[in-house]
Order: C-alpha cells, then sequence, then structure tokens
C-alpha cells in the first residue's frame, strides 16, 4: 500500500480508489491521501480506518457529529498527531510538518492574543508558518481592508467582536497563501452573515486552485460547497466520495398528478407507487421516464404534472450513517442555531 501511495506521489496520478476518488477526480493529483488511518486514545479507538482522497484544487466535506472522529482525522492529515495505523500523504509528503508554509490550519479551538491588533495577529499567524512579519503586516492590512474589516486593523483583539476575532484568525490562516487550507468547523460560532461570508471566501480559494477540506456537523454547508464528502461516524468512514454520489445511494423520487383516477396505465406504475392526495410518488425508475411517459400517454391517464425529486445529503447521511448518527447532527445543528 506504502509503494502504491509513492507511485502515486511520483508520477503526479491519484491513487485508484473507486469509492473516494471517481469521475472527473480519477484525473486529477491529489492533495491528500490517507489509506486505513487508526488513532487510540487510552485504549479507546477514535478513529478505524478512515480512507480519504481529496483532489488539488476541490473543496472536501468531512461530515459528521461532534466526537464522530473529525478533528482526530484532520490532525493526523496535518502531521499534528501520528496515526497508530495507516498512510497519509499531503501533496506527496509523507511529513507534513515539511511542506506547513503550504498549508493553513484554522483549528476548532479559536483563540489569539487579546492585546495584539488585528493586523499584527495576522502577521503573527502568517510568521508561524514562514512568512516575514514585515510581509505579513503589509498582507494583514491588505487582507483586512478587502474583508471590509480595514477599520479594525488597529484595534486590539480584545476590542472586536467575536466574529470579527475569528475573521481575523481565519485571514491569518490565508495570509502565507497557501496551496492547501483545512477549517476544522469554520462556521462554528459565526452569524448567518458571517457564515456567507466565508461561504463565499471559501469558493473564491477554490476557484484560484486552492484546496478547501473542512469539518463540519451542517449538512447544509457541506451540500452547498462541496464537490465531495467524507462521512464519517464512529470513527468510521462509511461513504467517501461525491456529494452527486451520495445522494443517488437513495433513489430519486418521481411526484405525479393525473386527470384520470383509473385506467389501463396504473399497470405501467412502479410497484412502489403510492398514492398521497391528489399525486403518486414512486422511484424513479430503472429504465427512465420515457418508457413511463408513453405508457402514461398511451393509456390516457391525462398528465397534469410530473416532477423528479433527487434525495438531498441529509436524506443520504441518514441512509450511509444511520439514523442515531442523524439525530445527533441535527441535535447539533439545533443547539448553535439557538445560541
Amino acid at each position: 500500500m506504502d509503494m502504491m501511495l509513492s507511485e502515486a506521489a511520483a508520477t503526479g496520478n491519484p491513487v485508484a480508489n473507486p469509492d473516494a476518488n471517481r469521475g472527473a477526480n480519477a484525473v486529477r493529483p491529489l492533495a491528500i491521501e490517507a489509506r486505513g488511518l487508526v488513532k487510540r486514545f487510552e485504549g479507546t479507538t477514535a478513529v478505524d480506518g478512515v480512507d480519504l482522497a481529496v483532489p488539488e484544487g476541490a473543496i472536501y466535506g468531512i461530515l459528521g457529529p461532534n466526537g464522530a472522529g473529525k478533528t482526530t482525522t484532520l490532525r493526523m492529515l496535518l502531521g499534528i498527531i501520528d496515526p497508530d495505523e495507516g498512510v497519509r500523504r499531503v501533496f506527496g509528503h509523507d511529513r507534513p510538518h515539511d511542506i506547513a508554509r503550504m498549508i493553513g490550519y484554522l483549528p476548532e479551538e479559536r483563540g489569539l492574543y487579546p492585546s495584539m491588533k488585528a493586523y499584527e495577529a495576522i502577521a503573527f499567524l502568517g510568521a508561524l508558518r514562514g512568512l516575514p512579519l514585515a510581509e505579513g503586516k503589509r498582507r494583514g492590512r491588505e487582507l483586512l481592508e478587502r474583508h471590509d474589516l480595514g477599520h479594525a486593523a488597529d484595534r486590539q483583539i480584545r476590542q472586536l467582536s467575536k466574529g470579527m476575532a475569528q475573521t481575523v484568525q481565519l485571514l491569518g490562516t490565508l495570509v502565507h497563501k497557501p496551496r492547501l487550507v483545512v477549517l476544522d468547523e469554520p462556521f462554528s460560532g459565526l452569524d448567518a452573515i458571517n457564515q456567507g461570508k466565508l461561504e463565499v471566501m471559501i469558493r473564491e480559494l477554490a476557484a484560484e486552485g486552492t484546496t478547501v477540506i473542512f469539518s463540519t456537523h451542517v449538512i447544509a454547508h457541506a451540500e452547498r460547497l462541496c464537490e465531495g464528502v467524507a462521512i464519517i461516524a464512529g470513527g468510521k468512514v462509511p461513504y467517501a466520495g461525491s456529494v452527486d454520489e451520495a445522494r443517488d445511494h437513495i433513489p430519486a423520487q418521481v411526484r405525479l398528478e393525473t386527470r384520470a383516477r383509473e385506467g389501463r396505465w396504473r399497470d405501467a406504475l412502479p410497484q412502489d407507487a403510492r398514492c398521497e392526495g391528489d399525486y403518486w410518488m414512486f422511484s424513479l425508475p430503472e429504465s427512465g421516464i420515457e418508457p413511463l411517459l408513453r405508457a402514461l400517454i398511451e393509456g390516457e391517464a391525462g398528465i397534469l404534472s410530473l416532477s423528479i425529486e433527487r434525495a438531498g445529503l441529509h436524506d443520504a447521511f441518514v441512509h450511509i450513517a444511520g439514523a442515531a448518527a442523524a439525530r445527533a447532527l441535527s441535535e447539533q445543528s439545533a443547539v448553535e442555531a439557538a445560541r
């Protein structure tokens, strides 16, 4: 396995992995590769056999409830902690610390020196990644201006609102212009406006070719932003791949309204068809919608409306990870929304 990863890194080609690296991603080099990651703490297995493959330039989400193993997984990928088993590579390097200047990391535990000025805090975080302090200060002011916080550049962190301080820390994560940005629960604690601004920022980073991987327990962020996701529950990853393929775990549903209530056209409906008020609901047939449409027309059903509704990522999460994990996810999202 390790030899296979080495060959992939040397050639710039991703490792073949039908579960985590499909479709368009198959021709793109990988920013992150992980196979069989295991981490134990005092006899308890926190992460159990995680596989990931994140293409360069992708927005990729690690989706799961608190305690599922998201943070431990990210820390192993970054080399903050080492796995007990398995291998991980970042841009082909098995020692992520060697390429720290290429990585930006926003930990779940936020923290800045309260007495530092905003632009100084950004420069300080950049210096930790090898950026000269003077250049960091220049870029810090520039980033604050670009994100409508120029007026706060000379304020101390203690004088900023919580949302502004989190934005400053995020800008400090980006000031050295990393190729990979890793964000642990970046939306936590932000109001709706700042969450929207962060989503725009993530899309802009990806448009510039930066790889963004973030953990979240809020499905909506992953569904709106991510090209690929890894669903993690109980330290395991039952699914890793594209968002569309996750949704395809549940067949699309057809919603049909007809003028006629009876007729031979009903023989054409799939076996799982059920009547809900004025509508028939059933799974999209494997043969597609066209044969069914012909049968409905020939049988004089009188089609009033017909729509095809794909499953959302939440339904896919329930199907893949189980109801218990989905309930935990929903409860955590509800608690945060109430704050």
